[in-house]
């Protein structure tokens, strides 16, 4: 009797485990798990699982080891130490700060002066690119400076001259006297994929060379930041989680590899100190910035030929500017002589990829255009009516055709000009000089007391008569401090003035 139990119980036990072995083969070879809801007309059945990952094959579930790609950055990364020396101040002839005549002109400091009475101490960092002494950095690391040196990992320490700066992208190009430097072999940013691990290497808060690691959080965005500096900024950053720190700006980001893939530039932060969002230049394009600098002087910068609607519009402003819903860039406008519209792209298309890149908002197009110059052709495909078209554009520069852009020491003024007539001149009671129509705030007009209706009639002592005589005589003097003299009409006296439109180093 006994036995049979026995026997019943072992038979029960094999049926129970041969049924969940079924049961569970089942479930796991469907992978799936159906989730059953009661809706109005019946029932509805939702696939659902745990949000488990068990692995991918060939994947190195290792832990990271950063150690090679460290000691490969570190040497080629340098801390750059910036000064920029006191300038006179300058009494302002005609418009006053409306609070000068009661606070005294210091108070004009606390409403955005230029004017300095001390000198100014500033660092940041930058990626060495060939051994003869070529850096990268930011412009806003260097921008205004009147010395710039640099300091070696290894405490070696250089005077440096500015090459060339692209405030559009926030990269510039220093060079020390120095040979058999390491330095950073270029990695390939469009290869870049999210979550991967980068580093970033830099000189943050006056520390020595650290090293700091994250992953990549995001690619081609957007903050407007380079808006500050530049009427046409261009931004596609790559945004990661390693900790960048005042003084990280224009460190390198590198991958475990140690290859350089991007320009640290930025954080977004509300106490100013790295809060988890930090942003780098993607290195296409400071490959492609850097290469225009240093055979151009000056960003060989290729157009489109469109308008855009923003990625981060409302609903209500889409509906206000007629703008549809879909896939990729929405075109507002096509310049009537630029390449998108003879390729026949219209406004209400929509671009969703650039030379077969995917294209899913304006910092990816911008992250693509930056990369070329005029002259190029891209396969451009956009969406018309639920149709997909490709089409090939000839990109242009910002004066419609396709010639190399030369730079002019006049761009360095920030301000339109116009030679005075003769009448104008006699009647002001000078030979002639140049007018200043008007300045922006990006030029080195905006850190002096210089006012809109300024007469410039001598630069270091040598007269001005026409817009020619101001180029020639500032190009003797490019990098250094320039004194310029001139007369507002309707008020006497010569007012004299101190510009520096670069670095002497």
């Amino acid at each position: 009797m006994k036995l049979k139990q026995v026997a019943a119980i072992m038979l029960i036990s094999a049926t129970t485990a041969v049924g969940s072995m079924w049961a569970y083969n089942k479930i796991t070879k469907n992978d799936t798990y159906v989730y059953e809801s009661q809706v109005s007309g019946g029932t509805s059945k939702t696939p659902a699982n745990y949000a488990k990952f068990d692995g991918v094959t060939g994947l190195n579930n290792a832990p990271a080891d950063f150690t090679a790609a460290a000691s490969a950055a570190i040497p080629a990364t340098v801390h750059i130490k910036t000064k920029t020396n006191a300038i006179a101040t300058n009494n302002l002839p005609r418009t006053r700060n409306p609070f000068s005549d009661l606070f005294g002109d210091g108070f004009d400091d606390l409403f955005g002066d230029r004017s300095r009475s001390l000198p100014q101490m500033a660092s940041g960092s930058g990626a060495i690119i060939s051994e003869d002494g070529y850096i990268v950095t930011n412009n806003h690391v260097i921008d205004g400076a009147d010395e710039i040196n640099v300091t070696l990992s290894n405490q070696k320490s250089f005077k440096a001259k500015l090459i060339a700066t692209d405030p559009s992208s926030d990269l510039a190009i220093i060079k020390i006297d120095a040979k058999g430097l390491p330095f950073l072999l270029y990695g390939n940013s469009d290869d870049v994929q999210v979550g991967q691990w980068v580093l970033a290497v830099g000189y943050p808060l006056t520390l020595e060379a650290t090293v700091t690691a994250g992953i990549v959080s995001a690619k081609g965005r957007t903050l407007d930041i380079n808006r500050r500096q530049s009427k046409t900024p261009i931004e596609s950053f790559i945004q990661t989680d390693a900790a960048v720190n005042p003084g990280n700006s224009g460190g390198p980001l590198i991958n475990p590899e140690g290859k350089l893939i991007g320009i640290n530039s930025a954080i977004a932060s509300p106490t100013g100190s790295y809060a988890g969002y930090s942003f780098t230049i993607p290195v296409n394009i400071v490959k492609k910035i850097t290469t225009d600098l240093m055979k151009y002087g000056t960003v060989q910068r290729a157009y489109l030929g469109i308008n855009y609607a923003p990625s981060n519009l409302s609903d209500d402003m889409k509906k206000q500017n007629g703008i549809k819903d879909g896939e990729g860039v929405y075109v507002t406008g096509v310049t009537k002589d630029g390449g998108a519209a003879a390729a026949g792209i219209q406004q209400g298309d929509f671009i969703t990829r650039i030379n077969g890149a995917n294209i899913n908002s304006g910092a990816d197009l911008v992250g693509q255009i930056a990369i070329l110059r005029p002259g190029d052709k891209v396969k451009v495909t956009y969406v018309r009516d639920g149709k997909e078209n490709t089409t090939e554009v000839l990109l242009k520069n910002i004066s419609g055709n396709t010639e190399v852009v030369k730079t002019s020491i006049l761009d360095k003024l920030g301000a339109d000009f116009e030679t005075i007539s003769k009448k104008d001149a006699a009647e002001i009671g000078i030979k002639g000089g140049v007018r200043i129509k008007s300045m922006d705030e990006k030029g080195a007009f905006s850190r002096t007391r210089i006012e809109d209706n300024f007469v410039i009639t001598k630069v270091n002592g040598k007269e001005v008569l026409s817009i020619d005589d101001l180029r020639k005589e500032l190009e003797k003097t490019p990098n250094s401090a320039v004194k310029i003299e001139g007369v507002y009409p309707g008020y006497e006296g010569v007012y004299p003035y101190t510009i520096r439109l670069g670095s002497d180093n």
